[in-house]
């Protein structure tokens, strides 16, 4: 249903959009207000996790003196219930239910999670803390410090019918360029106005082929529409420190890394950095270009399916033989994330742990793994807008059939 593609996500003007319709979404609701292992229904013998007040952090990601809000065995299925922080920001008025009535939204299709956030009292500083609204986190049982936990994306899915993408001032890879629209003093979520912030809403629609797409409303009264590949822009485990960790710049520890081919049928590894792990999740986008230009993707509230398995520090075999940064797959590709505030930084770090990858997995000599990174590997740009900016290498496996085959 879902297909990765390009997407350029960067439009100045905000139009008004028709009603979208519940009759043509399945809105994925609630399942209980608390953790749970479900015994019914679709997702039956999953573990669940809401988006509550209680299971959430805005801004900011668990450290290691967090309370785990579920624990699980290794082997188990999360299923995690997540809110998209657009909407309820307070250059969109701190108010979802409003926000998205203004855009054509009937009350029932805005999930009651999304207005109880914004209605409550929950402090979040626009200016200061991160825009992430952070489920988790969940201990994995037995996760020590050196373990690596194994994180396989099984689903993604939206949970309503429409996203938001926003650009605004002082972010994006055009900052002092857009947005075009001046900030004003005295901005506040009672004055959203003046923050001259642009958000464009954007409803998701099925296609003539029964697919969703995002749907780009023009001046000229024609639709830009592109289809949807569902990826979690936050996932990550507990950092070992008692500071408070801003949700916005990724890091060894995984967190807003923003990495597009981390959708259904994704694996991710992350090195345990406090006993438990501590799992959590958040940032749902529906679409993302590589780069994510303009500060956010086609982001919305989605509902992620995810399976956990620790590896043993010296037991059970990693990939690469150790992981001290996020390591990725796919069906086709091994995925090496470089991370840093310079861009070109960011590029020399990925180049490296991809040759440190090609040498421990399979015995290639060091030159011959850089040279074959030059002549046959993408290294694309994650994104330019968290502040640490992010390069990942696409080695695909197929080139390595031989040794493979000589493993087995």
């Amino acid at each position: 249903m879902f297909k990765r593609t390009a997407l350029s996500i960067f439009t100045l003007t905000v139009f008004a959009f028709p009603t979208v319709h519940a009759a043509e979404f399945k809105m994925l609701e609630q399942i209980s207000t608390k953790p749970t292992l479900l015994t019914e229904g679709q997702y039956k013998n999953n573990y669940y996790v809401p988006s509550t007040l209680e299971t959430i952090t805005w801004g900011y990601l668990p450290n290691k003196d967090a309370k785990p809000v579920l624990s699980v065995p290794s082997g188990s299925i999360v299923t995690f219930d997540t809110v998209s922080h657009e909407g309820l920001l307070e250059d969109q008025g701190r108010d979802a239910e409003k926000y998205f009535k203004s855009k054509g939204v009937n009350k029932q299709q805005i999930l009651p999670e999304a207005k109880l956030i914004t209605q409550s009292k929950l402090k979040h500083d626009f200016q200061k803390d991160g825009p992430h609204i952070v489920t988790g986190p969940v201990e994995i049982q037995g996760a020590e410090p050196g373990d690596i936990l194994k994180v396989e994306v099984m689903q993604v899915e939206p949970r309503v019918p429409y996203g938001v993408i926003s650009n605004r001032h002082g972010k994006g890879a055009l900052v002092g360029e857009f947005p075009k629209t001046p900030q004003q003093k005295n901005a506040s979520e009672k004055h959203p106005e003046r923050y001259g912030n642009v958000s464009v809403f954007t409803p998701i629609e099925k296609n003539a082929a029964g697919e969703y797409e995002g749907v780009i409303k023009t001046a000229s009264g024609k639709s830009i529409r592109f289809p949807l590949a569902p990826f979690m822009g936050i996932m990550g485990v507990a950092a070992k420190t008692s500071e408070p960790v801003h949700s916005v710049p990724p890091s060894f520890f995984g967190g807003n890394i923003d990495i597009n081919e981390l959708g259904a049928g994704s694996t991710a590894y992350y090195p345990v950095q406090v006993p438990g792990a501590l799992f959590y999740t958040g940032d749902s986008h529906f679409v993302q270009g590589d780069g994510e230009v303009a500060l956010t993707a086609l982001e919305g509230s989605a509902r992620a399916t995810l399976k956990f398995t620790l590896l043993k520090s010296g037991k059970d075999k990693i990939p690469g033989q150790e992981i001290k940064q996020p390591l990725a797959e796919n069906a086709e590709f091994w995925i090496t994330p470089g991370l840093d505030a310079d861009l070109d930084e960011a590029m020399k770090k990925s180049t490296r742990e991809a040759i440190r990858f090609l040498n421990k997995e399979y015995g290639i000599d060091e030159a011959l793994a850089y040279a074959y990174l030059s002549a046959a590997t993408d290294f694309e740009v994650s994104q330019v807008v968290d502040r640490t900016k992010g390069i990942h290498a696409m080695i695909r496996k197929a080139d390595f059939k031989e040794f493979e085959a000589e493993s087995k």
